[in-house]
């Protein structure tokens, strides 16, 4: 019944209030704070409501385990020492000072972290999804290809966020992937539930936080019992892709057009 749902929302059958209140976060259990990752002010923003929230665990999209784990509570209360037991700056994630503020709202929360394994990633292609994940694949529905329509309007998402310069044979690897990440952080997510109750607080992309066919929607398929919500940032007016519980919008950041690393060199150029 549950997946019945989920792809029922995917197809805009039914779903939540894009420009739900703030009271959307009333009663939840698990949060996802959606982001655009190099916006500082949705770094401030899942700050500010981490410290209103009080989450006694953190989920960090950002982090291994081994990260996560690493932590000391020392650590914590210097953001170069926790930068470098991290080893943030070889992560390839935006600068942590803008992530470091969300540690220090929730100081005594535990923290997660769900970031894909990367042998796991280079797995995908050459074994099905459910073996890559391993026994629990059922419950995120990694046994089961993703129906026609949505396969394709996600390969068609994966294309234009690669500027239409993948190959088309690699988008259902990259569809894969991604689905492999959503099922890691709702995983991850239930598992700092069942430790240490709620609420938990999931930081991670817009991407994943939507509530049609991201990691809250594979929570509520594997735990329906648990009581879900997600916050789409976007920037200038423009809402995120997908559907949330709460979207809200901030400036736009200025920064150099992404898809000049996928332009072909200019044969005429000296």
């Amino acid at each position: 019944m549950m997946r019945v749902c989920l792809f029922a929302l995917t197809l805009g059958l039914y779903a939540p209030s894009a420009w739900a209140d703030e009271g959307a976060f009333d009663g939840a259990e698990v949060i996802f704070l959606g982001e655009i990752h190099d916006n500082p002010a949705h770094h401030a923003r899942q700050a500010a409501l981490v410290a209103e929230l009080k989450p006694v665990a953190l989920v960090f999209e950002m982090l291994s385990n081994a990260q996560a784990a690493a932590i000391q509570p020392e650590d914590l209360a210097d953001q170069a020492r926790l930068a470098e037991t991290l080893e943030w700056a070889d992560g390839g994630w935006p600068d942590f000072a803008m992530y470091y503020p969300i540690f220090q709202a929730a100081s005594d929360a535990a923290v997660f972290g769900a970031a894909l394994p990367r042998e796991e990633a280079r797995e995908v292609g050459d074994a099905p999804l459910a073996k890559v994940f391993g026994a629990s694949a059922g419950f995120y529905g990694l046994d089961e290809n993703l129906p026609p329509q949505i396969q394709a309007a996600r390969e068609q998402l994966q294309m234009a966020a690669h500027c239409d310069s993948l190959p088309a044979d690699m988008l259902p690897k990259m569809v894969d992937i991604q689905r492999l990440r959503d099922a890691r952080l709702a995983e991850t997510a239930l598992e700092a539930f069942s430790i240490h109750g709620g609420p938990v607080v999931v930081i991670t992309g817009n991407g994943h936080a939507r509530t049609d066919w991201g990691a809250p929607a594979l929570v509520a398929m594997a735990a329906p019992e648990v009581r879900v919500a997600a916050l789409g940032q976007g920037e200038a007016d423009s809402a995120p892709e997908g559907t949330f519980d709460l979207v809200e919008t901030t400036d736009a950041v200025e920064r150099d057009d992404p898809c000049t690393a996928f332009a072909a060199p200019d044969p005429d150029a000296d």
